[in-house]
């Protein structure tokens, strides 16, 4: 216990020092929010990953998902490598990076209003930014309170109070340089992390095949090509978290602040091996909690005798993994979970300063107001989520569901259309994300499962948008 304390101690001082370091560079609003856009092809590949996955991977989805679907759950590893970060990069990248370039806009409000030539727009996206990313922070948030709580033994309040403060702290100080700064630091440890967790995994179960028919004797459907749960549950969550990244904000955000075009071109390589390094891990994890996990050694894991799947997790890697390595598993999720944080808050803190206060309240405000602005903003988001984190108001898959899926729903269609045809106009785009949006909603308050309910807001929102455009006339600010 004393080593971990220290370690982590270390670890803490580590990112307050880089912080610092990095607050002496952030002295503009594109500073502290896209490092100057200058960011080059290996910082932005670990920031990307980083970004990608947390605690909501390694805790909540590893530990639903993993107990629920078997090694099914890999086929939504390979959906998020090769599609969320693979197509991303290759297909999206370099037009979205010619956008930001060409229109200097720094935020996808900003894109939104010039694409579209409508501040309803703007001010739309930034509340819908602002609103569904705090449940998003909240996950995270929960996340790493669990881990704390089973790693140090630590009330969840306690837990869930340092984190807030110590987010806060380290992302006030540097903004964006200050995160991909650490996400360098963060993504090695994420790599030592996962081999360390598979290999730790492996010798615990006595081989990769000895797991699987392990797992297939307890169920043979946790080892066939589609999980229990059955088909769509299993498509939805690849279509949710593999698809979504083409629109979501803070993956958008990365290629605003890479340094050119032929940074995108090496950095999708980079981001891609670690994306299925990480998830693939993660996820086959979370399978192996069916063969480590019982009431009798984990009685903090389950209630009445079913899993309480944000617990599953930690519980596994604080007593099934040896105690020597245990603190790098501790520091993979941390690293990981900090990284994503960042990248939340920055964008939900800029939709307020720079997309509201700026573009519709105070036009004269200054490079300084504006920073400072960030940064205020950026400890109140922190304080909102970790409120609603307090609250524990459902399991963090569905939080992360009905966040990621309302986003989804809202976005991809105006985003990725209107960057790919000039045919899209703001009546389509309008209202395809209107209609994404209210169907996510709906669905989701009627008891649909929260991926469920995203994937067809999703679909709804990639569908509507070019086919109620054809109704109108295209806007004359279309890039594509």
């Amino acid at each position: 216990m004393t080593a971990k304390i220290i370690i982590l101690a270390a670890f803490a001082l580590m990112t307050i020092t880089v912080g610092i370091i990095a607050s002496r560079k952030a002295k503009s609003f594109s500073d502290f929010f896209l490092g100057g856009s200058d960011i080059g092809p290996w910082m932005t590949a670990f920031t990307y990953g980083a970004a990608y996955f947390s605690a909501v991977l390694f805790i909540g989805f590893a530990g639903k998902i993993g107990w629920e679907f078997g090694m099914s759950g890999l086929w939504i590893a390979l959906g998020n490598s090769f599609i969320g970060v693979l197509g991303v990069w290759w297909f999206m990248g370099p037009k979205i990076k010619k956008m930001a370039t060409e229109w200097k806009v720094r935020t996808m409000a900003e894109y939104f209003e010039r694409r579209y030539n409508s501040k309803a727009l703007n001010l739309y996206t930034s509340i819908c930014i602002f609103i569904f990313f705090i449940p998003y922070t909240a996950a995270v948030f929960m996340g790493l309170s669990y881990l704390f709580k089973a790693n140090f033994n630590v009330d969840y309040t306690t837990a869930l109070a340092f984190m807030g403060v110590f987010t806060a702290i380290y992302l006030v100080l540097g903004g964006y340089r200050s995160m991909t700064m650490i996400d360098v630091i963060f993504g090695i440890i994420m790599i030592a992390g996962v081999i360390t967790l598979y290999f730790s995994i492996n010798a615990k179960g006595g081989g990769f095949a000895n797991i699987i028919d392990g797992l297939s004797q307890a169920d043979p459907r946790l080892t066939s090509a589609v999980g229990p749960p059955g088909f769509w549950p299993l498509f939805s969550l690849i279509f949710l978290t593999s698809v979504a990244p083409f629109a979501m904000p803070q993956l958008v955000q990365k290629f605003y602040a890479i340094k050119d075009q032929r940074s995108i071109k090496l950095g999708m390589i980079a981001s891609t091996a670690f994306s299925v390094l990480i998830s693939g891990v993660a996820y086959y994890m979370g399978a192996t909690t069916r063969l480590f996990m019982t009431p009798e050694n984990a009685p903090h894991a389950f209630r009445d005798g079913k899993p309480i799947f944000d617990a599953i997790v930690p519980e596994m890697l604080a007593n099934a993994v040896p105690q020597g390595l245990s603190i790098l598993i501790l520091l993979l999720v941390i690293s990981a979970s900090m990284s994503t944080l960042a990248a939340l808050v920055l964008i939900s803190s800029s939709s307020v300063s720079n997309d509201v206060y700026y573009r519709f309240i105070n036009r004269k405000a200054s490079d300084k107001q504006l920073t400072f602005l960030m940064r205020l903003f950026s400890a109140f988001f922190v304080l909102l989520s970790v409120i609603l984190a307090y609250f524990k108001p459902s399991t963090i898959v569905a939080i992360l569901g009905i966040s990621w899926g309302s986003i989804g729903a809202a976005f991809l269609g105006p985003f990725v259309w209107g960057l790919l045809s000039k045919r899209i106009n703001k009546i389509g785009a309008f209202s395809s994300s209107v209609l994404g949006l209210a169907a996510c909603l709906i669905l989701y308050i009627k008891g649909t499962p929260s991926p469920q309910a995203g994937t067809i807001g999703m679909l709804i929102s990639l569908i509507a948008c070019p086919i109620i455009s054809l109704f109108g006339k295209a806007d004359s600010q279309a890039t594509a």
